[in-house]
């Protein structure tokens, strides 16, 4: 670099820092940030050999450009001019390719500013550190919180350094008067940021909100103000799903009591944030999590639901599935919720209940809140396939989440209903052809009969709830 470009890059620097010093005066943040360090004693000078203006001239444009934005330069600048630092440079790769991209947003949103600032300062220690004498200890960053230093060499084999995680893949990448640079392989993330993360995604932080123009519902009678227009077979249900599921007992195998008791047993918001923290905490389906709670106002009425007694099982696709979705499957009105919908059997169900069904069975078809469709289960190579033809998926993560009302079971695709296509034209002979028949009508009056024992054996259970023990009695 020739001195002319020095020292445009020296001016460009100062008018960074001019303008970040004069926006500090507005950010009570950044004034916190820069109360916490000591005040430089270069008199507001940075020396053109310096580490800042190395680090703003070098590879490591992303973490730069994050400096930049974070208006951490003047904080920058006081250490600097106080003593020696080192600075952590996660490479561009991990900033660009291998960072989560909500978590990216999230950093960069004007609200975050100070988890920004803190997780950058994470990466600088106020000391100078070589890499020829990289200590096995705890060092205290600019973010107030500690890092572990450590190293690892077998004979004959280099040297294996590590920060935190992180390995030291350019040790010794930048080095200045002031300060030193060691490239590494990620980016550190402190606990209080991940922490500040993880909040923001909780239930508490956000409340599924209604789409724009959706119906409203009389909280009296739980039925719609207006008219709805008519809708298409096969489409969402207007009403929430609170409002139009039919109120009954719940024949789950789960101990619930029923809906309408006016008993509240269950927390229900406090259990669907519970299942989608572990959602994101068990890592590949934040896609998913992030539509129930932004997109849909599913994460509300199923917190309704749960509270009132009903048991659900979702079947969350993972982010992989989720990232072959196109723009037009969810850019049309009403897409997010009638995918959801289809992902939502009103039963509870676990791994081993709903195998034990497919090996019996062979198939087994589970109703859905995206009425009147239903989804078909049945074995496959030892698990559970969902689906039929290329709009198959498998139970590859099994109960994920399972307490007794809610079940979470991880599956590798997206689901679908299939297209409602006429059947065939029969070409059987005759007499194949009435035996068929005979056969369809021999199964039909079974399922008939199976359906009779069960409707005796709910309305005895009712009558027996309501007192009615000379009838119960009868019944047994």
């Amino acid at each position: 670099m020739d001195r002319a470009t020095l020292g445009g890059v020296t001016a460009l620097l100062l008018l960074i820092v001019s303008a970040a010093a004069a926006a500090s005066e507005s950010s009570p943040a950044l004034r916190e940030s820069v109360a916490t360090l000591p005040v430089a004693a270069s008199g507001g000078q940075i020396n053109s050999n310096s580490v800042l203006v190395a680090l703003l001239d070098s590879h490591y444009t992303e973490l730069a450009e994050l400096v930049e934005k974070a208006l951490l330069l003047p904080s920058l600048e006081a250490a600097v001019g106080r003593h020696n630092v080192t600075i952590f440079a996660p490479r561009n790769e991990a900033l660009e390719r291998d960072l989560d991209p909500e978590f990216k947003r999230f950093l960069l949103e004007p609200g975050n500013l100070r988890s920004l600032q803190t997780l950058l300062l994470y990466h600088v220690v106020p000391s100078r550190v070589a890499s020829d004498s990289w200590p096995q200890s705890r060092r205290p960053t600019l973010a107030g919180d500690h890092v572990q230093l450590s190293s690892s060499s077998s004979a004959g084999a280099a040297v294996d350094r590590k920060v935190g995680l992180a390995a030291v893949v350019h040790p010794d990448a930048v080095v200045r008067p002031d300060g030193v640079i060691h490239g590494i392989e990620r980016l550190l993330v402190p606990r209080s940021v991940q922490e500040d993360f993880n909040r923001r995604r909780s239930l508490a932080a956000i409340s599924a909100v209604l789409p724009t123009g959706a119906p409203e519902v009389d909280p009296r009678t739980h039925r719609l103000k207006k008219p709805a227009p008519p809708v298409p077979a096969g489409a969402p249900p207007v009403l929430p799903i609170y409002d139009a599921m039919a109120p009954g007992p719940s024949l789950a195998p789960a101990p619930a009591p029923g809906p309408g008791s006016g008993k509240h047993w269950f927390d229900g918001e406090s259990q669907v944030k519970d299942f989608i923290q572990t959602l994101l905490l068990y890592g590949g389906y934040n896609e998913f999590a992030d539509i129930l709670v932004n997109l849909t106002s599913l994460a509300t009425e199923m917190g309704r639901l749960v509270s009132e007694g009903y048991v659900l099982t979702v079947l969350a696709p993972n982010d992989d599935a989720m990232a072959r979705l196109t723009a037009d499957q969810l850019s049309e009105p009403g897409a997010p919720e009638a995918i959801m919908y289809y992902h939502l059997i009103p039963e509870y169900q676990t791994e081993e209940s709903m195998y034990n069904a497919v090996r019996r069975f062979g198939k087994v078809r589970y109703d859905t809140l995206r009425l009147p469709h239903k989804v078909m289960a049945r074995e496959a190579d030892g698990s559970v396939k969902f689906g039929a033809g290329e709009g198959s998926a498998y139970l590859f993560d099994p109960d994920i989440y399972t307490d007794g009302r809610i079940s979470v079971q991880g599956i590798d695709a997206v689901l679908f209903p299939p297209d409602e296509e006429a059947p065939p034209a029969s070409l059987l002979s005759p007499a194949a052809h009435k035996a068929e028949v005979a056969q369809v009508k021999a199964k039909a009056k079974l399922k008939a009969k199976l359906r009779r024992g069960k409707l005796l054996e709910i309305g005895c259970n009712l009558l027996g709830a309501f007192g009615q023990r000379s009838h119960f009695a009868t019944c047994q």
